[in-house]
């Protein structure tokens, strides 16, 4: 009384008709396509917001600069408070996370620093509205 196991099971249907789930990507796609044709179009015509307020892009120049040269500040401290703290620590795996926080900390003032100006020169290659008022490099 052995029955085969793939006997009881349906045969794969081998219709050409594609089923719903495959059609869900495509109508997707297909939506998205139009919407970027039609409805970017009456954004894409408004004028930079940014750009034409009075102040605006100064005050986002002055808050890179501060926020840039608060972070350079920030690293000269961390630096130097983990500098001191190396000094009295005995325990070698306390002296590598000092060294690793230390690390840690350069990698984010140089990403910090980095940003501005890289925002600025890829801004006005991609002409980006903002890239084209507001200067971003903290110097």
């Amino acid at each position: 009384m052995s029955q085969d196991i793939n006997s009881s099971e349906p045969e794969p249907s081998t219709e050409t008709e594609p089923s719903t789930i495959s059609r869900i990507p495509k109508q997707a796609a297909f939506t998205i396509v139009l919407l970027s044709l039609f409805a970017v179009q009456p954004v894409a015509a408004q004028s930079n917001a940014v750009c034409s307020a009075d102040n605006l892009p100064s005050m986002i120049e002055g808050f890179f600069q501060l926020t840039t040269a608060l972070g350079i500040v920030g690293l000269a401290i961390v630096w130097q408070a983990d500098s001191l703290i190396e000094m009295f620590t005995l325990n070698p795996e306390q002296k590598k996370g000092l060294k690793r926080h230390k690390r840690s900390a350069m990698k984010s003032a140089i990403v910090l620093v980095v940003l501005g100006p890289l925002y600025t020169v890829a801004g006005s290659m991609m002409s980006l509205p903002l890239a084209e008022c507001v200067d971003l490099v903290p110097w």
